[in-house]
């Protein structure tokens, strides 16, 4: 059965963008590039949150169009536009490139996508991320921790009454600075 993996960067202090939703302290390098292309190639699909699929919509369509753009991005673009995705709005009434609009999350409608064949899937968006948490949809975090303190913004994860225990599978250290982090829930 495919999983749904949690794929976001963060600040250290726990920020995925800053204020005005300012994500230039991110710290994507050509090493990480590499491996965030390698990571969804291998995905089944794609799950964002409208914020993150208009930010990428605005991106990756034509990226590799640019003569200047780097190696990385002209191998991603294709990559991302090719892919299934599904952006969950309230609000959009049409996506382009390979994408399904869904109103809401409905947990009988996604594990029956995880059971679908192929890749897993990967979820992206704080909005998001924190549904599908709160229905136990999620099979795995992978947290890219960027070397940066955001100071405010929009967190990952909120406030929540719960606690989640979580199993740490792998680490890793990129050239940059940044550490991926690799959790599965704890059953």
């Amino acid at each position: 059965m495919r999983k749904i993996v949690l794929m976001m960067g963060m600040s250290l202090d726990g920020y995925i963008e800053g204020p005005d939703r300012d994500i230039s302290w991110h710290r994507v390098d050509d090493e990480l590039h590499a491996h965030m292309n390698a990571t969804v190639r291998a995905m089944g699909g794609l799950l964002h949150g409208r914020v993150v699929y208009e930010l990428m919509a605005d991106y990756w369509p034509t990226a590799d169009a640019d003569p200047d753009a780097p190696a990385s991005v002209t191998e991603f673009a294709p990559i991302w536009r090719e892919l299934p995705k599904v952006v969950y709005s309230r609000t959009l009434t049409h996506a382009d490139w390979n994408t399904t609009v869904a109103r809401e999350v409905v947990p009988e409608e996604v594990r029956a996508l995880k059971e679908q064949p192929g890749g897993d899937l990967g979820l992206s968006g704080a909005g998001l991320a924190e549904t599908f948490l709160r229905y136990g949809l999620v099979d795995e975090l992978r947290i890219y921790v960027h070397p940066v303190l955001a100071g405010r913004g929009t967190p990952l994860f909120p406030r929540a009454d719960t606690l989640t225990s979580l199993r740490l599978v792998e680490t890793r250290t990129f050239g940059n600075g940044v550490v991926l982090l690799r959790y599965e829930p704890e059953k």
